[in-house]
């Protein structure tokens, strides 16, 4: 069926469509339409089949991206998501959220002359459509296994291991601290990117298939890493990376002055139904406010889309770096410009003001010198450029880091490394402790939701190689008495 593809010559790029800026900003729900059966079947059509597939090679998933755009072109609906998700164990989320300008996208041949194929939007419309279809079942394992396995965590990485194991016939039961299951993606991604029917349809068909959620259960509380252990014949940690990074500068502790993920946890949860007293209150909600975000990261445009959908009355994000050296998707960037965010290039925070609650940031104009470790130019400030910002809510999106999970856990023989990440073996992925294994950001650090993804998916491998081989050793000695 060639003649169906390679027709990026003659057929322009399209999106599917977007929302309009006054329209979408009234709500949280997603910003893009999804595409009919013509419009995917054309885009998907554009893919030049490349003998060197660069957006395989470049998705940390490897994911084989032209087998799925050519068997979508040919309306091969099941064969191409089958296809997606035999490397993917949630490719309609990932089509949503992965940063594919990039990733897959970004790295697609034909962009050098004609823009990319629009690889995200399919495989968002493959997985949606798997679902109204009826494709996607719950798992029956062909052989149940006595082993049981306990994953501490119900994000990505925790549920990506989760069914991989489930597949095999494992016990699996999943510890996680919230009321619900998904992690990041039900409480640190808003709605506008990621609607959470679409991550509880998906902890839904684990439930189906036999996995059992313990929610609103904290290790080192309700039970030690230890006690755990005893329970389990493995076990996963998958807690991700949540505390936010802090800002040392004049002013920093005062009113009005919060982390990221508290600020996008407060409005998930309001928009989940659930109440918030700090929402209620005021405290992390921007309405009426003079927000300012500081980092430039996605956590950053997560939160400035996030205020000016709160109501706030001005919101600005300011980033050390220009818009060339921003770490943030482009795509988002250019969400949030057309939703009405200021971004204050090449400015840095120097001090916020106020007694007892923030009224305002004095920044300084910041200029790029020479590369850093990373071979990126790093800012420098310009003498004499201090200048004053209003702002009433202050909103530090500076990345993350580990909690201190070896004192959390209550088990001091959990190795980390100087950062506080989990030192494991890169080969087995087990940790210090014999049959604890670890994958995610709380080993990478805190990464894209789509290499959690790949590490929980590694993580089960190397637990599966783990369980057979003590079975193996079991049936030996049963055998040798």
């Amino acid at each position: 069926m060639a003649e169906k593809m390679l027709r990026f010559v003659s057929l322009d790029q399209k999106m599917p469509d977007k929302r309009k800026e006054d329209d979408r900003t009234n709500d949280f729900s997603e910003i893009y339409a999804q595409y009919n059966i013509e419009g995917v079947q054309a885009q998907s059509s554009r893919c030049s089949q490349c003998g060197v597939p660069y957006c395989h090679i470049h998705c940390p998933l490897g994911n084989n991206i032209p087998d799925w755009l050519r068997l979508t072109a040919e309306n091969r609906l099941e064969e191409a998501y089958i296809e997606a998700s035999s490397t993917n164990n949630m490719p309609e989320i990932c089509g949503r959220i992965c940063p594919q300008d990039r990733l897959c996208e970004g790295n697609c041949v034909i962009e050098k002359d004609f823009d990319s194929v629009t690889i995200g939007s399919i495989e968002k419309y493959i997985g949606d459509n798997a679902w109204e279809q009826g494709w996607i079942k719950p798992i029956s394992p062909r052989n149940e296994r006595c082993e049981s396995i306990g994953i501490i965590g119900a994000g990505p990485a925790g549920l990506a291991a989760a069914e991989q194991l489930r597949e095999a016939g494992f016990q699996v039961h999943i510890y996680d601290r919230h009321d619900r299951a998904g992690g990041l993606l039900i409480y640190g991604i808003p709605g506008f990117k990621l609607e959470k029917e679409v991550v509880g349809r998906r902890t839904g068909r684990l439930e189906q298939s036999g996995i059992v959620f313990h929610l609103d259960f904290e290790i080192g509380e309700d039970a030690t890493l230890t006690e755990l252990r005893e329970k389990h014949d493995a076990l996963l940690i998958a807690t991700g990376v949540y505390k936010g990074r802090d800002l040392k500068i004049p002013g920093v502790d005062l009113d009005g002055i919060r982390p990221a993920l508290d600020y996008l946890i407060a409005s998930n949860k309001v928009g989940l139904g659930d109440t918030v007293a700090d929402y209620d209150n005021g405290a992390l909600n921007a309405v009426g406010k003079d927000v300012v975000v500081i980092g430039g990261g996605d956590t950053a445009m997560d939160c400035v889309r996030t205020a000016v959908r709160q109501g706030a009355r001005s919101v600005k994000c300011l980033y050390r770096r220009d818009r060339d050296n921003m770490p943030g998707s482009a795509r988002e960037v250019q969400n949030a410009e057309e939703e009405g965010v200021e971004f204050v290039w090449l400015t840095g925070p120097n001090e916020f003001q106020g007694k007892t609650h923030v009224t305002g940031v004095q920044v300084y104009q910041m200029r790029l010198g020479a590369p850093d470790a990373t071979g990126r130019q790093a800012p420098e400030p310009v003498p004499d450029s201090t200048y004053e910002i209003p702002c009433d809510l202050g909103i530090l999106a500076l990345g993350f880091e580990p909690e201190d999970l070896p004192d959390l856990f209550g088990s001091p023989e959990l190795r980390v490394a100087r950062w506080g990440t989990i030192t494991v073996d890169h080969e087995t992925m087990m940790s210090s402790i014999p049959g604890v294994f670890a994958a995610g950001d709380i080993v990478r650090g805190a990464s894209l939701v789509v290499w959690a993804i790949r590490d929980g998916r590694d993580a089960a491998e190397n637990i599966k190689k783990y369980l057979n081989h003590i079975a193996a050793e079991k049936a030996a000695i049963v055998a040798a008495e």
